[in-house]
């Protein structure tokens, strides 16, 4: 049962940013309530609240609380199909399969990066939540591609910092239906949660600010390879933003792609692959640039448009 407090705003916060102020009141940190803010948890006088507007003198404030969490673990299990792309002391990279997550999560229980790495005998960061443990970014279930795990204290904070700084180059490919105009662009659009569904997510006005950008690799009748540098990660951001401008990844059925196009291509899931990641190692600041290839049902695709 989530809890929910109501009450009216103190004198003493009048004028005072949000975060600011309902850290004081409610002896949180600040970025606890902006994380509630961002989830439209935070309401004054009906209204919800950003973390940046201003409290007034007795407005009549709503926080609702998510439930608590239940302790989660680590199953160190295998993971099927899942390579070793790099590894030293500081970090590990992998090549994720497509129905893996990243770590243990609410429900799911289904395989892990985590759990796969524990049981290779990788001995990951215990910075962070305990089920994900050295996880520095992650890939949607739905997604393969490169990840890059911290093995060390140092790394994690290293690279949490560099994902945050958006210094990390971030390249996926997608395949998307048709032929975006231009070629090459770029997408400013901000994204937030769609409306009455927890989870899928769209361009909204009130959204988070996300860019991507993209270039055209190869074009075939029905369908565009494109090369694409995430300057922002947003969830599911490749896959809302070329939605949004009626080119969906083919395969993925969630964002509006045509099923006739995806059952002829093999596509079980969205054609979206996270192609490599550039970086400079924690250690020593050499650059990095670690590569995946397209794993079979993707590949298998593309190989039916260049034969059509």
């Amino acid at each position: 049962m989530r809890e929910t407090r109501t009450m009216p705003v103190p004198d003493g916060l009048d004028g005072m940013r949000v975060d600011a102020g309902l850290a004081r009141l409610l002896g949180l940190s600040r970025t606890a309530v902006a994380a509630l803010t961002e989830d439209g948890s935070v309401q004054l006088d009906g209204i919800p609240a950003g973390k940046s507007d201003r409290l007034t003198a007795g407005a009549w404030l709503e926080v609702v609380f998510p439930e608590p969490r239940r302790e989660l673990t680590i199953e160190a299990e295998p993971v099927e199909g899942m390579k070793i792309l790099y590894a030293d002391d500081d970090i590990v990279a992998v090549d994720k399969p497509v129905g893996v997550a990243a770590h243990t999560g609410v429900g799911w229980s289904g395989p892990t990066v985590v759990g796969g790495l524990a049981a290779a005998g990788y001995r990951i960061s215990t910075s962070g939540a305990h089920e994900r443990q050295g996880i520095v970014h992650r890939l949607d279930v739905g997604t393969s591609g490169v990840m890059v795990v911290a093995q060390s204290e140092h790394a994690y904070t290293v690279l949490k910092r560099a994902f945050k700084q958006r210094t990390v180059d971030k390249r996926y490919h997608a395949l998307v239906q048709g032929h975006p105009d231009p070629s090459s662009g770029t997408i400013d659009a901000p994204i937030g949660r769609a409306r009455g569904n927890d989870w899928k997510f769209a361009v909204t006005s009130d959204g988070r600010p996300s860019v991507t950008h993209y270039d055209t690799v190869e074009a075939f009748q029905a369908a565009s390879l494109l090369d694409i540098h995430l300057e922002t990660g947003r969830t599911h951001q490749i896959r809302v933003h070329f939605s949004a401008i009626r080119h969906p990844c083919c395969g993925d059925l969630t964002y509006g792609a045509d099923p006739r196009l995806a059952e002829r291509l093999g596509l079980q899931r969205q054609w979206l692959h996270a192609r490599s990641l550039g970086f400079q190692h924690p250690a020593d600041g050499r650059y990095l640039e670690i590569t995946s290839e397209y794993p079979d049902d993707l590949a298998g695709a593309l190989r039916i448009l260049r034969e059509a």
